[in-house]
Parts: C-alpha cells; structure tokens; sequence
C-alpha cells in the first residue's frame, strides 16, 4: 500500500458530465491505498476461503458470466490460465466490500480513490494532463480484454498508484449520489443496496471516461442486472 497524504484537493470537474459537478475543494485526512487492483488470484483465493455468497446471501462474484475470468475446477475457484495477474472483474459491490474487510481494510471512498488518482494539481489523468496512449493506460480495446495489474508503470498516479485508468472499472465505497461531495450525508453508508459509484474506466473505455473525474455513469452497476464488470482495490486507514 501507499500512503496517500491529508489535505486539500480539487474533485470533480466543472466542464465534464453533470454528474462531475460542482468543482469543489476537498479535505482528505491521509490513508493508504493498494498500489495495484485486486487480481483474478487474489480473489480467488478469498472465494475459496468465503465461498460465492456472504452469510446473508449475497453473491461475491458473476462467474457465470461470460466476462469472468475465475472458474471453479475439482471444487477449487481458480483464475483462468495466463490471467492470474490480470484485475479481477465480474465482482458485486458487496463482494469488494467484503474481501477488503477480510485483509482488515475497506474500500477507498469516491474522494479518496479521486485524490489517489488526481493528486493536487487537478490533472486530468493520473500521469497528468496529456492524452493517454498505449504505455499509459489499455483504453478503446476490443471486447473482454485486459492486461496484467502492472503493465503500465507509465500511467502512475503522483502517489505511485497503479492502473486507475482503463483496463478494469473500480468500485469504491460511496453511494452515487450528485456533488457536492460530502462524507457526512450518508452516502458512505456501507449497506448493501444502493448503487455504487465507479471510477477509472475499462479496457473498451474512451479517452474521456477513463480520466480521473468521470464517474461510470452509463456503466451498469444494479446488483438484481447480474452484471459486474467492475473491480477494484482496498483502502486503509491504519
């Protein structure tokens, strides 16, 4: 993990999507944060140690869908074959809440994830203001592709972070309510139901949705659709 430093950002956009605004200024207390998505070995392993639903019965994990890149084999879920490294997608909301908890973390807020990704310049994508290219980021690719976790040490974040722009959407822990932003509104509240926000674009992503402000607004995230082509990584604050 890396710890990313308290104080003021900017979050949001005022020229982007409405769902980006109001620009506003932001104070983050410091918090650590995965350098890398959680990959298809790591979440298989924790299904093995949870199993595919929680003890209230919600479903951690799609692996019916035709996205999933974890699979059981004599009673064992395993990643696919040369996609071990790859982020892991297909996952519930409740399913990266959970697994974050397992390791003693949670997941990052939508404030949090954002400075990470944006640090304090209030850069467009994490390598900053330049158009992303094929060193920086796996955007505008074909269907079901990806790239290992850590191919694209050119798109880092200020802080070091790596691949939170295209190749994998990321779950964080807030509702997805409009701006402005505010911790206290109760929006991070950690029940399951609400729909979740999402940030740093996919692999098939343009170069718009995978900058560091937009919010997936057109990506399905209703749990009853059955689909999850999310991922995402864990926070802490210890």
């Amino acid at each position: 993990m890396m710890l990313i430093s308290g104080g003021d950002f900017i979050m949001g956009s005022n020229s982007g999507p409405d769902d980006e605004k109001p620009q506003q200024t932001i104070f983050i207390k410091s918090f650590f944060l995965d350098i890398l998505p959680v990959s298809n070995a790591d979440f298989a392993t924790f299904l093995n140690h949870q199993g595919l639903k929680n003890q209230q019965g919600d479903t951690l994990y799609d692996h019916q869908d035709s996205d999933a890149r974890i699979h059981r084999h004599n009673l064992i879920w395993q990643s696919d074959l040369t996609y071990e490294l790859h982020p892991v997608n297909e996952v519930s909301w409740v399913g990266a809440r959970d697994y974050c908890a397992w390791l003693n973390k949670r997941l990052p807020t939508e404030a949090e994830w954002e400075k990470a990704a944006r640090g304090i310049d209030g850069r467009k994508y994490p390598w900053g203001n330049a158009a992303p290219n094929a060193k920086r980021a796996l955007f505008g690719a074909p269907y079901n592709s990806s790239a290992p976790v850590d191919a694209f040490p050119d798109g880092a974040s200020p802080y070091g972070i790596l691949d939170m722009a295209g190749n994998q959407w990321e779950w964080v822990s807030s509702i997805y309510q409009p701006y402005p932003y505010k911790a206290d509104d109760g929006r991070e509240n950690q029940n399951a139901g609400p729909i979740r926000s999402t940030r740093g674009g996919g692999h098939d992503s343009n170069a718009e949705e995978i900058s560091t402000t937009h919010r997936g607004r057109f990506l399905s995230r209703n749990p009853k659709a059955g689909h999850h082509n999310i991922g995402f990584r864990c926070a802490s604050t210890n």
